[in-house]
């Protein structure tokens, strides 16, 4: 249930991130061409493809990305924006793997010891391992490493808002900055933020510890590497609240 949990969370803030990563295109006044089919047809991976879709279906119609169509000297955006598709892609082709890890596995009996039952009414009892939690510890940190890096690009593209030298905007999107820091604090944070999930999305699942006489000799960490998950799912809302 606690991976569950978090990758309907995961999805929700996946979709997020396309949306405002649309608005800081538009904002700072980004070109919509590096999300064309074509170029994503010809790497297609499924959430790339889905993403780009949906940053190109957000930015059509944009009067800010018509006035600067001819006689920008710019030749390219930053990697923030120009690989959005490339990087939230990857992140949703994760969580659909993730997601389908976890319908197996609430639609699994993980009872020790299992009891069959043979045509003619026969019990057998059997000693197995499908308790072991290892697919789950695996997808749950899959996942967070997954997780961070929508907040750690949406962190960049915070930056480039408030970085006057880049964006062409008001230093810290802010009157009389200097004085007043603006929103500098707010990339700040959201830096300090996309830090901390560097150390918790570091595997819980390469660690085990023996229990129970040493027959428990090596164990998954999935609760653990579950939690971690939710931490960095946390961690990634704030970040995406601040952009």
């Amino acid at each position: 249930p606690v991976l569950a949990l978090a990758v309907l969370e995961g999805l929700r803030l996946s979709r997020l991130a396309d949306l405002l990563g649309a608005l800081s295109t538009d904002a700072l006044r980004g070109t919509d061409s590096a999300f064309e089919a074509r170029i994503h047809r010809l790497r297609p991976h499924p959430g790339q493809i889905a993403s780009a879709q949906n940053l190109w279906r957000l930015l059509q119609g944009s009067e800010i990305r018509e006035s600067h169509r001819f006689d920008d000297v710019r030749v390219q955006d930053p990697y923030c924006i120009r690989c959005m598709p490339q990087v939230h892609g990857a992140v949703r082709d994760v969580l659909a793997s993730v997601a389908s890890r976890v319908q197996i596995e609430i639609n699994s009996v993980t009872d020790n010891p299992l009891v069959f039952i043979d045509q003619e009414g026969a019990a057998e009892i059997l000693s197995g391992g499908n308790f072991h939690g290892e697919p789950m510890a695996l997808a749950a940190d899959s996942m967070a490493i997954a997780v961070s890096e929508l907040g750690a690009i949406s962190e960049r593209r915070i930056e480039k808002l408030t970085n006057a030298a880049f964006s062409g905007l008001p230093p810290f999107l802010v009157q009389e900055a200097g004085l007043n820091s603006g929103f500098m604090i707010a990339q700040v944070t959201a830096a300090a933020l996309a830090s901390e999930n560097k150390t918790l999305a570091h595997p819980a699942s390469v660690d085990s510890i023996p229990t129970s006489a040493d027959k428990e000799d090596h164990v998954s960490m999935g609760l653990w590497a579950a939690v971690k998950l939710h931490l960095v799912l946390g961690n990634v809302r704030r970040i995406l609240a601040i952009e």
